[in-house]
């Protein structure tokens, strides 16, 4: 009768454990609410985990710092060869938004106590967009410009949203959260200037 109740005990428990453990398995993953209200929700994609060398604040600024310069060059082109009123009107706004922006990175980089110096060159992908965009024909320019424009702020939003939730800085912390709402701004203008091509 022991050896009975022995098996069935030894049963019932293991029964319960993989209860335990299919439980378990269910609720992982599952954000609490105050994570939940942590997670930015302007875009979805800043729910993908920010990739190591993004959460360093050297490494986020000099990114930020690319996104920039990039949206100032490539607005610059657009200013010079565009015959489109709205993405001039679009070129102008980028071009005065990202050297307030600039100035705010450099400005936080100062109040976080942080030494370490922004790259004065693009990297090579940022570059040859602006390669590009110089070379696009001028029929097919406006949809070029437009096309970078989306992308351009897509990532430099999931960027600020990553490095606002996961950075190592507190001062250029709060700059990715103060910025991220305007590029958001920013994505959704490109978005219309886009859609206002098709």
């Amino acid at each position: 009768m022991t050896r009975k109740l022995l098996i069935v005990g030894a049963a019932f428990a293991a029964l319960s454990l993989a209860a335990c453990g299919q439980k378990t398995d269910e609720t992982k993953g599952a954000a609490t609410p105050a994570e939940q209200a942590a997670t930015p929700d302007a875009n979805p994609a800043a729910t993908v985990p920010t990739l190591a060398d993004e959460a360093k604040a050297p490494d986020f600024s000099a990114k930020a710092a690319a996104g920039d310069t990039f949206e100032i060059e490539s607005a610059k082109i657009a200013l010079k060869r565009s015959t489109n009123a709205d993405v001039k009107k679009f070129a102008q706004a980028m071009i005065d938004a990202h050297t307030a922006t600039s100035q705010g990175l450099k400005a936080a980089i100062a109040a976080s106590g942080a030494t370490f110096t922004l790259p004065a060159a693009l990297p090579d992908d940022l570059q040859g967009k602006l390669d590009d965009l110089n070379k696009a024909d001028a029929k097919d320019f406006d949809k070029t410009y437009a096309d970078d424009q989306v992308d351009a702020h897509q990532a430099a939003l999931n960027l600020f949203q990553r490095y606002a939730q996961d950075g190592d800085n507190a001062a250029i912390k709060t700059f990715a959260a103060e910025t991220a709402p305007k590029i958001q701004e920013h994505l959704n203008m490109a978005e219309g200037l886009k859609n206002g091509m098709k």
